[in-house]
Order: structure tokens, then C-alpha cells, then sequence
């Protein structure tokens, strides 16, 4: 297809002289459509790639009556509350039917993943469908795709780290409409319960972490050709062409950020940065230890910095690791097969004059890590901040006696961040140029070769792997 500059694009006519202009000013764009709506509307749907960064541009069209609508982009909220859209826009909401699609199936815990045609069913009240523009597999989706003895039902799809557009919104949904470019997160805000009104906690009491849908522990998705149910993963499952969301797991960012950056933000990035924020609330001056330099831990590094730490030390068993971290903030790495027989505490506290760390976080996943980046804290004031997930549940032994003199050991859960209030932030530091983003997406690829970018992540060979979900028939950049 032949690409159509801005120019040519600016006045398009439906079939019903509905007129649409457009606002974006970006580079060319390659695809255009415009598909018929419910009630009379009509979508309007563009796909531009600059580089590497790709971008859609939906715009809701009245045909009414030959009524003309100039196209808004979605706009970054300028507060921090949730953006409470107008009760009339139900009235503009799209009459949705089944969809059937493409999705990533997982059959049985560690086996490959199928692709199968997939029937999407339309919202129910309180929910959203999403056409994933892409999604990159994150290390918890490993966890639970190993995982044999765990919460998950087959066959399951996988997926929460992603970004789309709303395609069609049931009742009761006034915070997002058909259009917006929006990132689904596994963490709810409802905004109303006692979690969700205090600043103390990022949970929330009344969506919980649960299989199924949050509001009715069902699924949205079956197989096309048995019905057979498909259960969801997280609440999100991006690894589907199509997803349904509780609108309560939906965050408006706007098109102005590039896709594949704004994925991005829904969960590892977003996890790292909130951590040295809002967990620990790194103090200016002070010395960071971050244990695992994978996509938390180089977000975790970046945010340290972005707080004012002068000294943060990498620990990492891939020194190649330190390159990419020397970037985000890291100053010193410690590879544990390189110090001998001393312990990486005990080379810690030597590189800090015997004190230790005052913040150490740990990114892996690991009991026996955990308690090592305890051991790496300095007495009086030493945080640790536990990030990575064991998938066995096993308890962390730690002496009570250093609790007793000042030592603190912490969860954090998707970096103790309010979704719907802190993610839009993040997407403004990073239009800002205050967040990097770039030097997390190692490979890009397509749909179809998504096992080998959970390959790829599960060998360490990839901090992020963006999947396309369309690639317009063309190659897709393996690669930064």
C-alpha cells in the first residue's frame, strides 16, 4: 500500500460525507481506514511508524445528519484523579458482538505456545475491549507459564504488559471511551474502596487479584472452533489480538508516547521506577544496591537516579549487564562469580566504608537473594525492597536482632504505584525526556514469533521483546 502523508490525509470523507481532520502532525502514515460504527458513528483508524516507534490514531466520527466532528488526540490528564468522562458519552457507545481473533494459547504449564482463532466475547458492564497494538512478555508471565502447581487454569492466555485502543465498552463505563489509547494493568483502582483512598496502599480491597474477571470470576474468551473457555491471566491476557477489561484495570495515556513505550509503563518499568519512589523514597545522596539488572532492576537503577542517589551498585551474573546499566544510572557492579569466596554483602559493606547499603532492592526472585540483600543493608536505616516473585512461596529467614536495630525489609507490588494516578506521570516524564525508555526494548518482533521472545527473556537474552500484533506484512526490526 501506498503511504499517505499528512497532506492527503487531512480531509477524508466517509461514505456518509462525514468529514474528518486530522489533528496529528506526525510522520506518514501507512494505513487508514475508516469502519462503521454502532448508532451512526464511524472509526477512524491510523497507523504510522517513525523509526521504530509506531503510533494509532482513532477518532470517533458523527455521520448524523452530515454533522462534521474535528478529530481530538488523546490528552495526558493534568490531574492526578481518574478522568471522569461525561454520562453522555454512553450514548456514543459502540453495540459490540463477538469477535474472533488470533491469541498465544498456553495449553500446559512450560509447553510452547499455540496459536489458535480465539471467539472474544463483547464487554459486560464495568468492562472494556482492547485491540492490543503490542505487548512484551514480562518475567511474572514466565513464572506462571513454568509453573505446574500454580493458581493457573488451562488452557490460559498469558500476557499483561501492553498497550491498545478501546474498541468497544460495556455499561457503566465512563473513563474510558471507544478510541482511547490505553495500557491495561494487572493492579485494579477502583477508586473507592478504603485501599484505593489512601495514600498508604497501592491495592485495592475490592478488586482483588483473582482467576477470571475481577467483578465474576469468569472468562471473556473461548476457542473458535469447540468453545471451549479460555481462562485470562492477571485480568489482561495481552497475548490476544482482542482482550476484555475491567475498566477498572484500564489507564488513559494518550497517543502522544510511542506504543511500544507506553507498554512499557503497564508493568516492569512502572514496577522499578515506583519502587525507588514510592517504596523507598530514595533520599538524595544516598547509596542503592540493586540486586538483578533486568528490566526492574535497570528501572529500579534509573529511578534511584532520577531520586538523587550518588552511588548505585548493579549486582549481576551477566557482566554485559553493566554497559546497558552505566546508562541508567548504575556506577558500580558486583559480578558474584568474580568476587572469590567473599559474599556480595560482605563486598558491599567493603565498597561502602563497612556500612553497607542504605537502600538495597531485590529483583530476581530468589529466597536466598532476598536475605542477601538484607545482609547488604547498613544498620539504623537500611530498606530492603523485595521485587522479584519466588515462585515457591518459601519464607526469608532474617535475624530479629538487626530488625531491632534499624534494619527494614519491604514488598512492593507493582512499585506501590496507583495505576490510573501515577502512570500518566510516568508517560509525561517520559515525553519529558526525564524517563529513558529506549534502552529497555532490546527485539521487536511479530505476533507469530512470540515463543521465541518468551524464549529470549527467559535465557536473559532480552530486557524487553515488543510484539507487533500487526505488521502490515512487513519485517519487524529484531532489535533495539
Amino acid at each position: 500500500m501506498q503511504p499517505v502523508t499528512h497532506s492527503h490525509a487531512r480531509r477524508l470523507k466517509t461514505k456518509k460525507d462525514s468529514t474528518l481532520s486530522l489533528m496529528s502532525q506526525r510522520s506518514t502514515i501507512y494505513r487508514c481506514r475508516i469502519t462503521g460504527g454502532g448508532g451512526g458513528m464511524h472509526v477512524f483508524h491510523a497507523f504510522s511508524r517513525a523509526s521504530s516507534s509506531a503510533s494509532f490514531h482513532y477518532c470517533i466520527i458523527g455521520a448524523q445528519h452530515g454533522s462534521r466532528h474535528q478529530a481530538t488526540p488523546n490528552r495526558l490528564p493534568t490531574t492526578s484523579s481518574p478522568t471522569r468522562l461525561p454520562l453522555a458519552m454512553e450514548q456514543n457507545r459502540v453495540v459490540a458482538r463477538p469477535i474472533r481473533c488470533k491469541a498465544a494459547v498456553c495449553k500446559a504449564a512450560g509447553e510452547p505456545l499455540e496459536m489458535e482463532e480465539v471467539e472474544v466475547a463483547p464487554p459486560r458492564a464495568h468492562e472494556v475491549r482492547i485491540k492490543v497494538v503490542c505487548t512484551s512478555p514480562c518475567h511474572s508471565d514466565i513464572t506462571f507459564w513454568r509453573m505446574k502447581d500454580g493458581p493457573n487454569m488451562f488452557p490460559c492466555i498469558l500476557g499483561h504488559e501492553a498497550v491498545g485502543v478501546v474498541e468497544s465498552v460495556g455499561e457503566h463505563v465512563q473513563e474510558a471511551a471507544v478510541g482511547d489509547t490505553v495500557v491495561p494493568v494487572f493492579l485494579a483502582q477502583c477508586g473507592e474502596c478504603a485501599d484505593c483512598r489512601s495514600a498508604r496502599s497501592n491495592l485495592c480491597s475490592a478488586l482483588p487479584t483473582r482467576p477470571g474477571m475481577p467483578r465474576d470470576g469468569t472468562t471473556r474468551f473461548s476457542l473458535a472452533a469447540t468453545g471451549e473457555p479460555v481462562h485470562n491471566f492477571l485480568s489482561v491476557s495481552s497475548f490476544a489480538e482482542y482482550t476484555v477489561v475491567d475498566v477498572a484495570h484500564v489507564v488513559r495515556v494518550g497517543d502522544a508516547l510511542p506504543p511500544e513505550k507506553a507498554c512499557l509503563l503497564s508493568c516492569g518499568v512502572a514496577t522499578g521506577v515506583g519502587a525507588a519512589w514510592k517504596v523507598a523514597a530514595v533520599e538524595p545522596g544516598s547509596t542503592v544496591a540493586v540486586f538483578g539488572l533486568g528490566a526492574v532492576g535497570l528501572a529500579v537503577a534509573q529511578g534511584s537516579k532520577m531520586r538523587g542517589a550518588t552511588r548505585i551498585i548493579g549486582i549481576d551474573l551477566n557482566p554485559d549487564k553493566f554497559d546497558t546499566g552505566k546508562k541508567l544510572g548504575i556506577t558500580d557492579f558486583v559480578n558474584p562469580n568474580g568476587i572469590g569466596e567473599q559474599t556480595v554483602s560482605e563486598v558491599i559493606k567493603e565498597m561502602t566504608g563497612g556500612a553497607g547499603a542504605d537502600y538495597c532492592f531485590e529483583c530476581i526472585g530468589s529466597v536466598s537473594v532476598m536475605a542477601e540483600a538484607f545482609r547488604s543493608s547498613r544498620m539504623g536505616w537500611g530498606k530492603t525492597v523485595v521485587l522479584g516473585v519466588d515462585g515457591s512461596a518459601a519464607p526469608i529467614s532474617i535475624p530479629s536482632l538487626d530488625i531491632m536495630r534499624g534494619r527494614s525489609v519491604v514488598g512492593s507490588y507493582l512499585g506501590g504505584i496507583k495505576p490510573k494516578d501515577d502512570i500518566p506521570v510516568l508517560a509525561r516524564k517520559c515525553l519529558d525526556k526525564e524517563l529513558e525508555l529506549d534502552e529497555f526494548i532490546t527485539h521487536q518482533m511479530g505476533f507469530d514469533e512470540i515463543n521465541r521472545g518468551l524464549d529470549l527473556l527467559a535465557q536473559g537474552k532480552c530486557l524487553r521483546c515488543i510484539i507487533w500484533m500487526e505488521t502490515d506484512g512487513g519485517a519487524v526490526e529484531d532489535g533495539a
